[in-house]
């Protein structure tokens, strides 16, 4: 790392997706305020996450990535944490069953309030006012006084990033992670649908092993693997401003570095990673594991020019490329980039973001994401690397454990007219959670034609 980077240095480069607030001086009391906080994560989490990445890299597990669009105050609650948690544990749990190793749970929660936006204003019956960029920033609701951008939000922010990684933690090594306690993680509305039940059958045979380790005297009362599980947070990185008032050195670890403390890992969106930008500038400098999204837009020499911004040293589990190019493009446009990557020796790992390229509007209005193409995108994903011969390492989704009506199709079909019954999103359609465990399932399958592949390439090897 050069020695000219500091935590302040992004401001010394040209900026996007930032708003434009009218009190200069009270944007910078709250960010005083907030660098007296204490850190949200720390420094020896960031790095053990950042180790089970390179695993991912190595092609030894695989990363499940999911969370909120945007998080919000007005959803802000403690069953809305625990059912989004418990459906990203079934998550892993089926994934684990397809990939036969281990999976890193990373979620989009305690932080991710932000959101870019295609255009700074927008305009509705002849009205034009600020985009809303998340409750971080300014209010959902289309008024002047809501739109204007608010810093007292920060502080607000950090409050409920606090609660929620204390809730998550709790979650995740107070037993409600444990194996035994597995077939209380189905939420009621899910238990009858088909996905249920599937997930009764995976979870009645994880009862059969236990039952059987426990006759060996191994338990979740000796083995602390059985009992919990880790579990990281992670965010897009919008606004700096926030993030730089939590990036601390290390005093503990002999890694003496400086951490983003807002999170184990951060992401830069694909409208912010321009390499002389202020976000590829900030993140050069962070030893957090990092993100980078890769669209239609992102040419195979700029991707290796960023890669060499951001992670100089080839550092495996340093950086994440989030694919993220729409199930109609995934197949053409993901191969050239993959080439690039390998021609030049970079250690990555491969994560698909099947998300943000499959966004349509609905003949009703709303947006939405038909569930075929973001399956769609998935299985191109998987395609792409068995033909070069690389790693899908892993997904990354919007997903919510609440029964909302925002994506469209699925098992349990969600119409086009019944997106108005349940569209409870401040930003972008998310998978619910019936939606989501489909999705896991048909992944999984994904991941064991890949591991029977190559346990019969060993054996014709053999």
């Amino acid at each position: 790392m050069t020695a000219e980077w500091s935590p302040t240095s992004w401001r010394t480069k040209p900026i996007r997706q930032v708003p434009e607030y009218p009190d200069a001086a009270r944007v910078a009391e709250v960010e005083g305020t907030l660098r007296s906080f204490p850190p949200l994560v720390f420094a020896g989490e960031a790095l053990r996450l950042r180790a089970e990445l390179a695993q991912v890299a190595a092609g030894k597990a695989f990363l499940l990535q999911g969370g909120d669009c945007a998080e919000s105050f007005a959803e802000f609650s403690p069953n809305n944490i625990r059912d989004t948690f418990k459906v990203l544990l079934q998550m892993a749990v089926v994934l684990t069953f397809g990939a036969a190793c281990p999976v890193v749970k990373v979620g989009r929660m305690a932080g991710q309030f932000a959101k870019p936006r295609s255009s700074p204003t927008e305009v509705i019956d002849g009205v034009e006012l600020p985009s809303y960029r998340g409750d971080m920033v300014n209010g959902m609701d289309f008024t002047p006084q809501d739109r204007v951008p608010d810093p007292d939000r920060l502080l607000r922010v950090y409050n409920q990033s606090a609660a929620t990684l204390n809730l998550l933690r709790a979650f995740a090594q107070g037993g409600f992670a444990n194996l035994e306690e597995i077939h209380r993680w189905t939420l009621d509305f899910v238990a009858d649908s088909p996905e249920g039940e599937k997930f009764e059958q995976v979870a009645n045979r994880i009862d059969e092993c236990l039952a059987f380790m426990r006759a060996c005297g191994i338990s979740p009362d000796n083995v602390q693997q059985l009992r919990e599980t880790e579990f990281y947070t992670s965010h897009e990185t919008l606004l700096l401003g926030y993030d730089e008032t939590l990036t601390r050195r290390d005093t503990i670890t002999d890694d003496k570095g400086w951490f983003n403390t807002a999170a184990h890992m951060v992401w830069i969106g694909d409208r912010t990673r321009q390499p002389d930008g202020a976000h590829v500038e900030y993140f050069r400098g962070i030893r957090n594991p990092i993100g980078l999204k890769c669209g239609p837009s992102l040419e195979p020499d700029e991707l290796i020019r960023l890669i060499d911004i951001l992670n100089p040293s080839n550092d495996p589990g340093r950086l994440t490329l989030i694919a993220r190019f729409g199930s109609d493009q995934v197949r053409e446009g993901l191969p050239k980039l993959i080439r690039a990557v390998e021609r030049e020796g970079r250690s990555v790992v491969w994560s698909c973001d099947p998300m943000h390229g499959n966004t349509i509007k609905s003949s009703t209005g709303y947006k939405t994401r038909p569930f075929d193409r973001i399956i769609g995108e998935v299985r191109g994903f998987f395609e792409v690397h068995e033909v070069e011969g690389t790693y899908a390492g892993g997904v990354h989704f919007e997903m919510t454990g609440q029964d909302v009506t925002e994506c469209i199709g699925g098992a349990r079909e969600v119409t086009e007219h019944a997106l108005a019954d349940r569209y409870h999103t401040h930003c972008d359609p998310r998978l619910n959670a019936s939606q989501s465990l489909e999705l896991a399932f048909q992944v999984a399958e994904l991941l064991r034609h890949r591991r029977n592949g190559a346990a019969l390439g060993l054996k014709q090897a053999s």
